[in-house]
């Protein structure tokens, strides 16, 4: 399935080697496409791991043991499968996992539980075997590769590579935190998107590690939504090295701690809006921000709602103000909410105050608005301080294509 590279996306950045970090990448052959489809990244000794997973219930056996793994808050490599998803594949799909792990840890002198892997694709059939013993021993003999090699390996229906870089300084040590991630549809995580990585060379205690990421994920990966369909496989995994010579950081009491979190939440935000500039079909990156919500959780829920709404994303696809089906939308989310004291705004122009349209308002800027490609909603809901924003794309044509045709 050839995709045009979609008219959101941005180029992939200049991004910097992490000392610890070694890329590589192979063929497998899990779909019949002339590419590269399995990643390889071997992690120096003693790197601290943590991560973030679906909620979905038919989770693949990637996902259950990485859950696992995260525990031990260790990790030495890490194998990313693309094309097939292994999930809902039963005990077949937890002895291919568990055969790249075994295969990974000879090769590295480790245990297998040090070897995290992810796969993603069609779900329901098998990791085969035979292919993914092959693709292990051909990455394994690889040349290292780039980061944009790296994170085009593991796309599936992706149209561009999507990375991100940062740097925080700890003590008089600057850390450097890369990421990788793949996701264009069933994007509507519960704690993460698809598949995501973060590499670090700061020094990091795996507990205070979880910490900042599931923080970090909260507010960036947990805020985005395509099609409101939470996948089987989404995973989101940090590795810091250790290798950049600051005093490892344990607890927020310890100096650089905040500014780490920091830039850690900038980079997951910064990957969470390249998944939704490359949203299936989409034209328009959408802004959705809830103020006056009686908690920022309740502002969050109302926020997914309006960015979950079909009317709502096939409206924006076509330029059309109809900010009767936001009023819908905040109406369904099951939060409270005050028809009278509502306010809907696109792009800083107010449509309606108090439950009310106004009565100057001019649809005319509201419109030319709408024609670009950056597309902001805010609502008022007139009760409290609660505030939120979620991000997500518009709804076309564009969608059903890829979908229809996803597992030719």
């Amino acid at each position: 399935m050839d995709l045009e590279r979609s008219p959101l996306a941005l180029p992939f950045p200049d991004m910097p080697p992490i000392d610890g970090v070694k890329l590589r990448v192979a063929r497998a052959g899990y779909k019949n496409w002339d590419r590269a489809d399995l990643t390889y990244v071997e992690l120096a000794e003693g790197t601290a791991l943590a991560g973030v997973f679906t909620k979905n219930v038919c989770c693949s056996s990637e996902v259950e043991l990485g859950r696992e793994q995260v525990k031990l808050g260790r990790a030495r490599a890490l194998v990313v499968n693309a094309g097939n998803s292994n999930a809902f594949t039963g005990y077949r799909g937890r002895e291919a996992v568990e055969q790249i792990m075994a295969q990974v840890a000879h090769h590295l002198d480790c245990e297998p539980s040090d070897v995290l892997v992810s796969s993603t694709g069609v779900i329901g059939v098998p990791l085969p075997k035979d292919k993914a013993q092959a693709g292990i021993a051909a990455v394994l003999d690889a040349d290292e590769c780039s980061w944009e090699q790296a994170a085009l390996t593991i796309g599936t229906t992706d149209t561009f590579a999507k990375g991100a870089t940062t740097s925080a300084m700890i003590g008089d040590k600057r850390v450097t935190l890369n990421g990788i991630i793949k996701g264009s549809g069933m994007i509507a995580p519960d704690m993460a998107t698809m598949l995501g990585y973060v590499f670090t060379d700061a020094a990091v205690d795996h507990e205070f590690l979880q910490q900042c990421l599931s923080a970090a994920n909260k507010r960036t990966f947990s805020c985005i939504t395509v099609d409101s369909d939470t996948s089987t496989s989404d995973t989101v995994l940090a590795f810091a090295t250790g290798k950049a010579g600051n005093a490892p950081l344990a607890s927020f009491d310890d100096a650089g701690a905040d500014a780490f979190m920091a830039a850690l939440e900038d980079l997951c935000r910064q990957l969470a809006h390249l998944v939704v500039r490359d949203g299936e079909g989409a034209q328009k990156f959408i802004a959705v921000t809830v103020n006056g919500a009686e908690s920022a959780e309740s502002a969050h829920r109302i926020g997914l709602a309006i960015a979950n709404s079909p009317l709502v994303k096939t409206a924006i696809a076509g330029g059309d103000a109809n900010w009767g089906r936001v009023v819908m939308a905040v109406g369904k989310a099951g939060e409270p909410a005050d028809r009278d004291k509502l306010g809907i705004a696109f792009g800083g122009v107010w449509a309606a105050r108090d439950g009310l349209p106004l009565a100057d308002y001019d649809e005319a800027p509201v419109a030319k608005h709408l024609e670009g490609q950056e597309i902001d909603i805010t609502v008022d809901i007139g009760l409290g301080d609660g505030r939120a924003t979620v991000w997500t794309c518009d709804l076309t044509h564009g969608y059903i294509s890829i979908n229809a045709d996803y597992r030719s």
